[in-house]
């Protein structure tokens, strides 16, 4: 068995007590998005003890960071991205508290490591993915560029990978008309609601004629006020979803129609206001084979076949323009549903601290593999720009 590869699990079984305590003070202390500042430190604090060089603030975002520690003057620049938010009046029911922990793992394992060869390892948190998507924001600031691979992991029912992901916008959209006496003077209304009501109901008549992985669904923020008054601004959400972003971007354009169509016919104007976009995954299924293969190796718990359906994550973004995969690491039982008070109830278990230990062990195997089998790399990287070229989700 390589001499490295032994080195690296037992750097991160030594390193143990103190990445579990960590990922418990993380699940103790939730922070929501942007908010994340005593996660953010405690793993540059870490970081910083194992010789990694660290930049605190990046990207305009309070509680982003990039971590560096390079040897050699060639080869791979590797990516280990984490999240730690928590969800709002929740807490860390998506197990994100023990992603920084489990890449600080690998990080100083892969130092420790891989002193002789020839590479860089940079390590990002990347806060606030359940709100305002920050991967989205930092891209746009230049982070990740940098990367010629892009690996994660995530808390879950089962271990596994993805293959797809639903690229997805979101639209805040504000009607605004004249209010009335609904009694008295209706005619003087220009009703708002039946706005939104309109704009609704031409969603329902577009969901007809998409294919068929596009998903819309909306709420109303504000109705507009009482009954007896002709609402005169109302508010709604909508999120168009798809496996596809330039597919998606059609519907998109079909919805502005239906908007501004629900608009036209009421007197009302619409005002749109685009909330997130996020981008399908790019998936290269070489890098999601060499890490599920390890995972195999190191008896890895509850082992499925990638996920048939997922949601969006700004991940998906990264991964739309660098080569990228997630490791989904089994620590709640098969079945079990993300947001939910089964992954509360075991987010300090021994379970999840196994998952956490084992997953960084295999991510530092695989980044292990990319920088000693350059052909590796070089068939990744292939894949990547075959399927960025053709715009394949396949």
């Amino acid at each position: 068995m390589n001499g490295t590869k032994e080195l690296l699990k037992r750097h991160i079984e030594a390193l143990a007590p103190r990445l579990t305590a960590m990922s418990d003070d993380i699940f103790d202390h939730p922070e929501v998005g942007l908010e994340e500042h005593r996660a953010a430190e405690l793993l540059c604090t870490e970081l910083e003890r194992g010789g990694f060089e660290v930049e605190r603030g990046i990207a305009g975002l309070p509680t982003a960071f990039r971590a560096r520690w390079r040897t050699g003057t060639s080869g791979p620049v590797i990516g280990l991205l984490c999240e730690y938010d928590a969800i709002e009046n929740m807490g860390h029911a998506c197990a994100h508290h023990m992603q920084g922990p489990a890449m600080v793992g690998a990080a100083l394992a892969l130092r420790e490591g891989l002193k002789d060869a020839s590479c860089e390892v940079v390590v990002y948190g990347t806060p606030a993915e359940e709100t305002v998507s920050g991967k989205s924001m930092m891209l746009k600031e230049g982070c990740f560029h940098e990367l010629d691979v892009a690996l994660m992991v995530h808390g879950g029912p089962t271990t596994t990978t993805d293959i797809q992901s639903l690229a997805m916008s979101r639209y805040r959209v504000r009607f605004h008309g004249k209010s009335a006496h609904a009694a008295i003077k209706p005619e003087d209304g220009r009703s708002a609601l039946d706005a939104a009501l309109l704009m609704f109901h031409g969603i329902e008549f577009l969901r007809e004629h998409v294919k068929d992985d596009i998903r819309m669904h909306y709420t109303i923020l504000n109705a507009g006020g009482p009954a007896n008054v002709v609402p005169k601004e109302t508010e709604s959400l909508v999120y168009l979803r798809g496996y596809d972003r330039p597919y998606l971007d059609t519907v998109v354009r079909r919805f502005f129609d239906v908007a501004n169509g629900a608009a036209l016919m009421t007197g009302t104007t619409a005002e749109i206001i685009e909330d997130k976009v996020l981008h399908n995954k790019i998936p290269v299924l070489k890098l999601n084979d060499l890490v599920m293969e390890v995972a195999r190796e190191m008896d890895a718990p509850t082992i499925r076949p990638p996920r048939a359906k997922t949601g969006s994550t700004d991940f998906g973004n990264v991964m739309f323009h660098v080569p990228g995969t997630c490791l989904r690491i089994a620590f709640v039982p098969e079945g079990s549903s993300a947001h939910s008070q089964e992954y509360l109830d075991a987010g300090k278990s021994d379970a999840l601290h196994r998952a956490l230990i084992l997953s960084a062990q295999i991510i530092a195997e695989a980044v292990r593999r990319l920088v000693e089998e350059p052909d590796l790399m070089k068939d990744i990287q292939e894949e990547f720009d075959r399927k960025k070229r053709i715009g394949s989700n396949d």
